[in-house]
Protein backbone atom coordinates (compact mmCIF):
# COMPACT_ATOMS: atom_id res chain seq x y z
CA UNK A 1 0.00 0.00 0.00
CA UNK A 2 1.50 3.36 -1.02
CA UNK A 3 1.35 6.69 0.83
CA UNK A 4 -1.47 8.09 -1.33
CA UNK A 5 -3.76 5.16 -0.54
CA UNK A 6 -2.82 5.29 3.14
CA UNK A 7 -3.73 8.99 3.24
CA UNK A 8 -7.09 8.38 1.58
CA UNK A 9 -8.00 5.46 3.84
CA UNK A 10 -7.04 7.41 6.97
CA UNK A 11 -9.54 10.18 6.26
CA UNK A 12 -11.75 11.42 9.05
CA UNK A 13 -13.43 14.80 9.64
CA UNK A 14 -11.50 17.12 11.96
CA UNK A 15 -13.48 19.70 13.92
CA UNK A 16 -10.88 21.01 16.34
CA UNK A 17 -7.90 22.90 14.93
CA UNK A 18 -4.86 24.60 16.41
CA UNK A 19 -4.77 28.41 16.25
CA UNK A 20 -2.27 28.37 13.40
CA UNK A 21 -2.76 29.75 9.90
CA UNK A 22 -1.72 27.86 6.79
CA UNK A 23 1.26 29.31 4.95
CA UNK A 24 0.92 30.88 1.52
CA UNK A 25 2.87 27.96 0.08
CA UNK A 26 0.51 25.41 1.65
CA UNK A 27 -2.52 27.23 0.28
CA UNK A 28 -1.05 27.45 -3.23
CA UNK A 29 -0.13 23.76 -3.17
CA UNK A 30 -3.65 22.77 -2.14
CA UNK A 31 -5.12 24.99 -4.87
CA UNK A 32 -2.73 23.58 -7.50
CA UNK A 33 -3.85 20.07 -6.56
CA UNK A 34 -7.50 21.14 -6.79
CA UNK A 35 -6.90 22.48 -10.30
CA UNK A 36 -5.18 19.24 -11.32
CA UNK A 37 -8.50 17.38 -10.95
CA UNK A 38 -10.36 16.10 -13.99
CA UNK A 39 -12.85 18.52 -15.54
CA UNK A 40 -15.64 17.76 -18.01
CA UNK A 41 -14.67 18.84 -21.55
CA UNK A 42 -12.04 21.15 -20.02
CA UNK A 43 -14.87 23.51 -19.00
CA UNK A 44 -13.41 24.14 -15.49
CA UNK A 45 -16.78 25.31 -14.21
CA UNK A 46 -15.83 26.12 -10.63
CA UNK A 47 -14.11 28.75 -8.51
CA UNK A 48 -12.61 28.63 -5.03
CA UNK A 49 -12.85 31.43 -2.49
CA UNK A 50 -10.35 31.47 0.37
CA UNK A 51 -11.36 33.21 3.58
CA UNK A 52 -8.80 34.43 6.12
CA UNK A 53 -10.59 37.43 7.61
CA UNK A 54 -11.68 36.58 11.16
CA UNK A 55 -14.89 38.60 11.07
CA UNK A 56 -15.93 37.08 7.76
CA UNK A 57 -15.19 33.57 9.04
CA UNK A 58 -17.21 34.32 12.17
CA UNK A 59 -20.16 35.43 10.02
CA UNK A 60 -19.87 32.32 7.84
CA UNK A 61 -19.85 30.18 10.98
CA UNK A 62 -23.12 31.80 12.07
CA UNK A 63 -24.71 31.33 8.65
CA UNK A 64 -23.60 27.68 8.61
CA UNK A 65 -25.44 26.93 11.84
CA UNK A 66 -22.95 28.22 14.42
CA UNK A 67 -20.30 25.66 13.55
CA UNK A 68 -17.21 26.84 15.43
CA UNK A 69 -14.73 25.10 13.17
CA UNK A 70 -15.84 27.30 10.26
CA UNK A 71 -14.38 30.19 12.24
CA UNK A 72 -11.44 28.50 13.95
CA UNK A 73 -9.15 26.80 11.45
CA UNK A 74 -5.99 27.37 9.45
CA UNK A 75 -7.81 28.41 6.27
CA UNK A 76 -11.37 28.21 4.97
CA UNK A 77 -11.99 27.31 1.32
CA UNK A 78 -15.38 27.72 -0.35
CA UNK A 79 -15.99 25.78 -3.57
CA UNK A 80 -18.43 27.30 -6.03
CA UNK A 81 -20.14 26.12 -9.20
CA UNK A 82 -19.16 28.83 -11.66
CA UNK A 83 -20.49 29.50 -15.16
CA UNK A 84 -20.02 33.27 -14.88
CA UNK A 85 -16.71 33.29 -16.76
CA UNK A 86 -18.34 31.35 -19.58
CA UNK A 87 -21.04 33.97 -19.95
CA UNK A 88 -18.28 36.60 -20.13
CA UNK A 89 -16.59 34.62 -22.89
CA UNK A 90 -19.88 34.47 -24.81
CA UNK A 91 -20.45 38.22 -24.50
CA UNK A 92 -16.90 38.96 -25.57
CA UNK A 93 -17.04 36.65 -28.61
CA UNK A 94 -20.68 37.51 -29.39
CA UNK A 95 -21.93 33.92 -29.07
CA UNK A 96 -25.30 32.76 -27.77
CA UNK A 97 -24.59 30.07 -25.17
CA UNK A 98 -27.48 30.83 -22.82
CA UNK A 99 -29.53 27.67 -23.59
CA UNK A 100 -26.45 25.56 -22.94
CA UNK A 101 -25.19 27.12 -19.70
CA UNK A 102 -28.73 27.32 -18.31
CA UNK A 103 -29.30 23.61 -18.91
CA UNK A 104 -29.46 20.99 -16.18
CA UNK A 105 -26.54 19.18 -17.85
CA UNK A 106 -24.16 22.14 -17.53
CA UNK A 107 -25.34 22.74 -13.97
CA UNK A 108 -24.45 19.13 -13.18
CA UNK A 109 -21.07 19.59 -14.88
CA UNK A 110 -20.35 22.58 -12.63
CA UNK A 111 -21.31 20.61 -9.52
CA UNK A 112 -19.19 17.63 -10.52
CA UNK A 113 -16.19 19.77 -11.49
CA UNK A 114 -16.31 21.54 -8.13
CA UNK A 115 -16.61 18.28 -6.20
CA UNK A 116 -13.67 16.69 -8.04
CA UNK A 117 -11.49 19.74 -7.40
CA UNK A 118 -12.49 19.78 -3.73
CA UNK A 119 -11.64 16.14 -3.14
CA UNK A 120 -8.22 16.66 -4.73
CA UNK A 121 -7.71 19.60 -2.38
CA UNK A 122 -8.82 17.55 0.63
CA UNK A 123 -6.43 14.69 -0.14
CA UNK A 124 -3.58 17.13 -0.75
CA UNK A 125 -4.20 18.83 2.60
CA UNK A 126 -4.35 15.51 4.46
CA UNK A 127 -1.14 14.33 2.77
CA UNK A 128 0.55 17.40 4.29
CA UNK A 129 -0.47 16.36 7.80
CA UNK A 130 -3.42 18.75 7.92
CA UNK A 131 -7.00 17.94 8.85
CA UNK A 132 -10.14 18.84 6.90
CA UNK A 133 -13.88 19.08 7.37
CA UNK A 134 -16.43 19.61 4.61
CA UNK A 135 -19.06 22.23 5.47
CA UNK A 136 -22.41 21.92 3.71
CA UNK A 137 -23.99 24.29 6.21
CA UNK A 138 -23.12 27.32 4.10
CA UNK A 139 -26.17 26.34 2.01
CA UNK A 140 -28.43 27.06 5.00
CA UNK A 141 -28.62 30.73 4.06
CA UNK A 142 -27.10 31.00 0.59
CA UNK A 143 -28.45 34.45 -0.20
CA UNK A 144 -26.57 35.86 2.78
CA UNK A 145 -23.45 33.86 1.88
CA UNK A 146 -23.54 35.23 -1.68
CA UNK A 147 -23.81 38.78 -0.36
CA UNK A 148 -20.91 38.24 2.01
CA UNK A 149 -18.71 36.75 -0.71
CA UNK A 150 -19.98 39.11 -3.44
CA UNK A 151 -20.52 36.30 -5.94
CA UNK A 152 -22.17 37.27 -9.25
CA UNK A 153 -24.98 35.52 -11.12
CA UNK A 154 -24.15 32.01 -12.35
CA UNK A 155 -21.92 31.42 -9.32
CA UNK A 156 -23.28 29.22 -6.53
CA UNK A 157 -21.30 28.61 -3.31
CA UNK A 158 -21.72 24.85 -2.78
CA UNK A 159 -19.76 23.92 0.33
CA UNK A 160 -16.73 24.88 2.36
CA UNK A 161 -13.68 22.99 3.53
CA UNK A 162 -12.13 23.93 6.86
CA UNK A 163 -8.42 23.08 6.80
CA UNK A 164 -5.90 23.26 9.61
CA UNK A 165 -3.59 21.56 12.05
CA UNK A 166 -5.58 18.96 14.01
CA UNK A 167 -5.91 19.74 17.70
CA UNK A 168 -7.86 16.58 18.37
CA UNK A 169 -8.28 13.54 16.13
CA UNK A 170 -11.43 11.46 16.19
CA UNK A 171 -11.84 7.77 15.43
CA UNK A 172 -12.41 6.78 11.84
CA UNK A 173 -16.15 6.34 11.17
CA UNK A 174 -17.02 2.98 9.55
CA UNK A 175 -18.45 3.19 6.03
CA UNK A 176 -21.16 1.04 4.46
CA UNK A 177 -20.10 -2.51 3.58
CA UNK A 178 -18.37 -2.66 0.20
CA UNK A 179 -20.84 -5.25 -1.10
CA UNK A 180 -23.68 -2.82 -0.35
CA UNK A 181 -22.06 -0.04 -2.41
CA UNK A 182 -20.32 -1.90 -5.24
CA UNK A 183 -22.34 -3.75 -7.90
CA UNK A 184 -20.91 -5.75 -10.81
CA UNK A 185 -22.50 -5.78 -14.27
CA UNK A 186 -25.83 -4.41 -13.03
CA UNK A 187 -27.53 -2.95 -9.96
CA UNK A 188 -28.38 -5.66 -7.45
CA UNK A 189 -32.00 -5.06 -6.41
CA UNK A 190 -32.63 -7.78 -3.82
CA UNK A 191 -34.37 -5.98 -0.97
CA UNK A 192 -33.81 -8.92 1.36
CA UNK A 193 -30.05 -8.87 0.79
CA UNK A 194 -29.88 -5.09 1.10
CA UNK A 195 -31.77 -5.08 4.40
CA UNK A 196 -29.53 -7.83 5.80
CA UNK A 197 -26.45 -5.81 4.89
CA UNK A 198 -27.94 -2.71 6.50
CA UNK A 199 -28.73 -4.63 9.67
CA UNK A 200 -25.09 -5.71 9.97
CA UNK A 201 -23.99 -2.12 9.34
CA UNK A 202 -26.39 -0.85 12.00
CA UNK A 203 -24.66 -3.09 14.53
CA UNK A 204 -21.24 -1.81 13.48
CA UNK A 205 -22.30 1.84 13.73
CA UNK A 206 -24.07 1.32 17.05
CA UNK A 207 -20.92 -0.25 18.50
CA UNK A 208 -18.85 2.62 17.12
CA UNK A 209 -21.01 5.23 18.87
CA UNK A 210 -21.16 3.29 22.14
CA UNK A 211 -17.38 2.97 22.26
CA UNK A 212 -16.81 6.58 21.23
CA UNK A 213 -19.24 8.04 23.79
CA UNK A 214 -18.78 5.62 26.67
CA UNK A 215 -22.26 4.19 26.16
CA UNK A 216 -24.10 7.53 25.88
CA UNK A 217 -25.04 6.90 22.24
CA UNK A 218 -25.95 3.76 20.37
CA UNK A 219 -27.48 5.15 17.18
CA UNK A 220 -28.23 2.90 14.26
CA UNK A 221 -27.42 4.27 10.83
CA UNK A 222 -30.81 3.45 9.29
CA UNK A 223 -32.66 5.21 12.11
CA UNK A 224 -30.28 8.16 11.83
CA UNK A 225 -30.89 8.50 8.08
CA UNK A 226 -34.66 8.11 8.33
CA UNK A 227 -34.88 10.78 11.03
CA UNK A 228 -32.64 13.18 9.11
CA UNK A 229 -34.37 12.74 5.76
CA UNK A 230 -37.82 13.04 7.31
CA UNK A 231 -36.98 16.67 8.05
CA UNK A 232 -37.27 18.99 5.07
CA UNK A 233 -34.20 21.23 4.88
CA UNK A 234 -33.03 23.88 2.40
CA UNK A 235 -36.20 23.46 0.37
CA UNK A 236 -35.65 26.91 -1.17
CA UNK A 237 -32.73 25.63 -3.26
CA UNK A 238 -34.48 25.16 -6.63
CA UNK A 239 -35.85 28.70 -6.61
CA UNK A 240 -32.50 30.09 -5.48
CA UNK A 241 -30.63 28.34 -8.29
CA UNK A 242 -33.14 29.52 -10.88
CA UNK A 243 -32.88 33.09 -9.60
CA UNK A 244 -29.14 32.88 -10.14
CA UNK A 245 -29.66 31.90 -13.80
CA UNK A 246 -28.49 28.31 -13.46
CA UNK A 247 -30.41 25.11 -14.23
CA UNK A 248 -33.46 26.82 -15.71
CA UNK A 249 -34.19 24.18 -18.37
Amino acid sequence: MNEVITTILNHRSIRHFEDKALTAEQIRTILACAQAASTSSFIQAYSIIGVKDKEKKQKLAELAGNQGYVEKNGHFFIFCADLYRHSLIADHLKKDITPSIESTEKFMVALIDAALAAQNAAIAAESMGLGICYIGGIRNQLEEVKKLLKTPERVIPLFGIAVGYPEKTTDKKPRLPLEHVYHEEEYQQSQETALKQLKVYDEVISSYYQERTGGKRKDQWTEQMAAMLEKQTRMYMKEFIQNNKMNLK
